[in-house]
């Protein structure tokens, strides 16, 4: 019988660990969020995206270029509109991920961290 032994992966290098954290600031935003669960969907256009997730269309498009400079999502001309669409599927994996852990949870009865925190008195 052969010895199974747990294998520790090394820590990532400290580059990687900066574009991930810039990834996850960029996935922060809830709008950015939302537009990236639309995109998940299937490639659409700003002026759809910007309708799904309720944005103001300057708004919408600022976001994107955003998401695009970061190489999370990518564009193509389609006549005169940018179509837009999830450039890597890890990404979309990840965005699945944590939209279902956060709705099972809410499920459960768990508040998200907005409804926990402690209002302030006194302004």
């Amino acid at each position: 019988m052969e010895e199974v032994r747990d294998l520790v992966e090394e820590d990532p290098p400290a580059e990687v660990l900066a574009e991930a954290a810039a990834a996850f600031g960029l996935l922060a935003s809830a709008s950015r969020l939302h537009i990236m669960w639309a995109l998940a969907q299937g490639e659409s256009d700003v002026t759809r995206l910007a309708e799904r997730v309720g944005g103001a269309l300057p708004a919408v498009s600022q976001h994107l270029t955003k998401l695009k400079l970061a190489g999370l999502v990518r564009a193509r001309r389609e006549g005169r509109r940018q179509m837009y669409v999830v450039d890597d599927p890890q990404v979309v994996a990840v965005v699945r991920l944590i939209l279902r852990q956060m709705t099972e949870r809410a499920g459960r009865g768990h508040a998200a961290p907005e409804a926990r925190r402690v209002p302030r008195t006194g302004a």
